[in-house]
C-alpha cells in the first residue's frame, strides 16, 4: 500500500499507565510527581495550564481516597491515559460509595475537592464521573482535551 493510504498508528504519545500506591498522605504528592513526570517523559503536548490542572485533579482525588476510602481500601490505583486528543486521570479505590460534589460551608477548610475537580474539568471542556468497578469499588475520572476548548 503506498504510504499515503496506510492508517496512522497511534502517536508516541498514546498509552495507558496505571500505577498503585497506598492510601496515605505521602501518596497524594508522589502521585502528582509521578503524573507530571510520566506527561513529561512521554512528550505529551500538554500546555502549562492544563498539567496544573490535571495534576489538581490528581491530587483532589488522591486525598479523597486517602481520607474518605483508607480503611476499606488500603492501597489505590492511578491511571493516566493519554489518546491523540485527550488526556484521562483517574483513581481507584475499593471503597463502594459514590461520593458527591457538594457545596461546602465557606468556613470550612476541606470538603471541596470533588466541586474543585468538576470546575476545572468544565473549564477545560472535559467530563468527569463515577463508575463502580467489578470488585465493588469505585473509579472517579476525569477526561480533559489536550487542546483548549473554544470559546463560543
Amino acid at each position: 500500500m503506498p504510504p499515503d493510504e496506510r492508517s496512522p498508528g497511534p502517536l508516541p504519545y498514546e498509552g495507558v499507565w496505571r500505577f498503585t500506591a497506598p492510601a496515605v498522605d505521602a501518596s497524594v504528592p508522589q502521585a502528582r510527581h509521578a503524573v507530571r513526570d510520566l506527561l513529561v517523559r512521554q512528550g505529551v503536548p500538554v500546555s502549562d495550564d492544563l498539567i496544573q490542572g490535571l495534576l489538581l485533579i490528581v491530587s483532589e482525588l488522591v486525598t479523597n481516597a486517602v481520607r474518605h476510602a483508607a480503611l476499606l481500601s488500603p492501597m489505590l490505583a492511578v491511571e493516566v491515559a493519554v489518546g491523540a486528543e485527550w488526556v484521562r486521570v483517574s483513581v481507584e479505590d475499593n471503597h463502594p460509595y459514590r461520593p458527591t460534589a457538594l457545596e461546602a460551608d465557606h468556613g470550612q477548610t476541606g470538603g471541596r475537592g470533588l466541586l474543585l475537580v468538576t470546575e476545572i474539568t468544565k473549564e477545560a471542556g472535559g467530563v468527569c464521573d463515577v463508575e463502580h468497578t467489578a470488585s465493588g469499588g469505585k473509579v472517579i475520572w476525569s477526561a480533559l482535551p489536550l487542546k483548549p476548548a473554544r470559546a463560543i
